[in-house]
């Protein structure tokens, strides 16, 4: 088999849903605020502030980059900004969407570790990839949940 892209999108969250992004971002000032005012005003202790908001920016690092998706003839490559995920199709066993994206999994059968395990797939935000994209699933992996 030759190895030649067979589907290939961008998924950009921040940019493409300005207005929950908006709200995030709110959210985060907000929370910049509270951690400054318990961290550095009342404790006198800033370790703890960059400590905590880089743990809240941590957990959500991927909806403010860009995320590349690469479908090959015998794996799938995910990029991000600082690293690259590349997975075989056999690595994995089902896979089920959500409103937003698929999951791919590792299990026959939708699990609470998937998020761990599997593949989290962003649609782009008009979503050209899907019908495609699932097209390819079903040849490629089958068993849709």
């Amino acid at each position: 088999m030759s190895n030649s892209i067979l589907v290939s999108w961008v998924s950009w969250p921040f940019r493409d849903r300005p207005r929950a992004s908006t709200l995030l971002s709110i959210f985060f000032v907000g929370m910049a605020v509270l951690l400054w005012n318990i961290a550095v005003v009342n404790w006198q202790m800033p370790f703890y502030y960059y400590f905590g908001m880089t743990i809240l920016f941590m957990g959500l690092i991927t909806y403010f980059i860009p995320s590349y998706y690469t479908f090959y003839d015998t794996h799938i490559e995910a990029k991000y900004l600082f690293f690259k995920v590349r997975r075989e199709y056999t690595d994995f066993r089902c896979y089920f969407m959500d409103k937003r994206g698929i999951m791919l999994s590792t299990f026959r059968r939708p699990n609470r570790l998937d998020a761990f395990r599997g593949l989290n797939l962003r649609f782009s935000k008009d979503a050209e990839e899907k019908q495609e994209l699932l097209e390819l699933l079903e040849k490629r992996i089958g068993n849709k949940q």
